[in-house]
């Protein structure tokens, strides 16, 4: 006698604190837009870049108000010429600003593109949904200033949604010239791009980890700065890889939060994202994106070929999925915005000894520092020790300086910690 089939449990959605309905009714709005290509009108206020972007300050505005006027909505705009736009074309980025209770020049930037675009780079006119690519940033960017926006933070948290990427990255571009115009110290950019799918092109699902990719040899130095990161062995461990460890590590420690896969390159090969002209500006920056793609539904017209299904529709996405990686960006962005800035001037002496001193430069605000080292074999952080604020110089006892590499990381009275700078050589008196 056949025996009846074995009921197959249903796995149970982790609990999020991002609200995964939410975030499909941006998205669904996005999509609503038609095409957000940027060369498409910005005028109209049904269809196409313009009527996008004046909703997502909308959506800031009434986030606002819910937190009794905490944000300042800015819209930014740039002309741009390229290949992509040879007549030239108005870039517009549109900020919400929460500015900080402690050091409001420190900033903690939370980012995604709104632009969407379909085979052919130059069609403005043809439907464009970009549901994953990228309304799934968009969507994350206002869930983070929905939940975020609650709570008050040290530094300053900048919810970025930019414009132009699919042309030439011209709202990373932007964004960067803006920071600067404004005097901001940027602590951090995350940079949202393509965070809401769980299938691959081949069919194969994976939900458990978000990809974040980092710079390793900076864009930013010049030859004489790589040749000295390279003598001392620090390629693994500029600003932008240590944002992307201290990713890793903080969903590492918190069971709650979607698994981090540490990519030790700046993007996708042959790809970009508006994180990479912040790593030329020397900022930390990193891209999270989704753990695995599909292609057929990323820059592809609408259509049914063959049989095969093609284009960015909402359909193909995953949303209990994107919450889960909004609660990341908004655990990460939360603790660098709440922890003092990274440690300046980090330096290492014990050449030829069993011991090794530690220097740095004293920062604002800090309540003590962590010491963090770990041997040359090994990429991850392996041991640390705290001291007091009044400490900037600590010697390791039997701790080896050419076993082992050396970084410093800031900590607040809550025992929250920025970015770990790494240790390198003094200057040649």
């Amino acid at each position: 006698m056949p025996q009846a089939p074995v009921p197959v449990a249903k796995v149970a959605e982790p609990e999020t604190t991002a609200d995964a309905a939410r975030l499909r009714a941006s998205v669904e709005k996005l999509v609503s837009f038609g095409t957000r290509h940027t060369l498409s009108s910005a005028t109209d206020p049904k269809r196409g870049i313009g009527a996008a972007r004046t909703w997502g300050a909308a959506e800031f505005a009434r986030i606002a108000k819910a937190c009794g006027g905490c944000l300042t909505i800015s819209r930014v705009s740039q002309t741009f010429t390229g290949p992509r736009a040879p007549a030239g074309v108005v870039v517009e980025n549109v900020l919400a600003i929460q500015p900080g209770t402690g050091d409001p020049g420190d900033v903690v930037i939370i980012a995604g593109h709104i632009d969407s675009r379909v085979s052919d780079v130059m069609d403005f006119s043809s439907d464009a949904p970009g549901a994953n690519d990228n309304s799934s940033g968009s969507a994350l960017v206002l869930e983070a200033a929905r939940l975020m926006s609650r709570t008050k933070h040290r530094a300053t948290i900048v919810y970025a949604l930019l414009s132009g990427e699919e042309q030439g990255l011209w709202g990373g571009q932007l964004l960067v010239s803006d920071a600067k115009s404004r005097g901001w110290t940027v602590l951090a950019l995350l940079n949202n791009d393509i965070v809401g799918g769980t299938r691959g092109t081949n069919g194969v699902i994976e939900r458990n980890h978000v990809r974040v990719f980092s710079e390793g040899i900076r864009a930013a130095e010049d030859l004489p700065g790589q040749r000295a990161r390279r003598a001392i062995g620090g390629e693994d461990d500029g600003p932008s890889r240590a944002l992307a460890k201290a990713a890793e590590d903080f969903a590492r420690r918190d069971v709650g939060l979607i698994d981090v896969k540490l990519v030790r390159r700046p993007d996708r090969l042959r790809r970009g994202g508006d994180h990479l002209p912040a790593l030329e500006a020397g900022l930390p920056a990193v891209r999270f994106s989704v753990a695995i793609e599909d292609y057929d539904h990323q820059h592809q017209d609408v259509r049914i070929e063959d049989g095969r299904k093609y284009g960015d529709t909402i359909d193909e996405m995953d949303f209990p999925y994107l919450a889960r990686v909004t609660d990341l960006n908004i655990a990460l962005a939360q603790r660098l915005a709440n922890a003092p800035a990274a440690p300046q001037g980090v330096v290492i002496e014990g050449a030829m000894s069993s011991n090794t001193t530690v220097r740095w430069q004293p920062v604002n605000g800090a309540s003590g520092y962590r010491i963090a080292w770990r041997p040359t074999d090994v990429t991850g952080w392996s041991r640390s020790m705290d001291v007091g604020a009044d400490i900037t110089s600590y010697m390791l006892k039997d701790v080896v300086i050419d076993d082992h590499f050396f970084g410093v990381a800031a900590l607040n009275a809550k025992g929250e910690a920025s970015i770990i700078s790494f240790g390198g050589l003094a200057p040649t008196p």
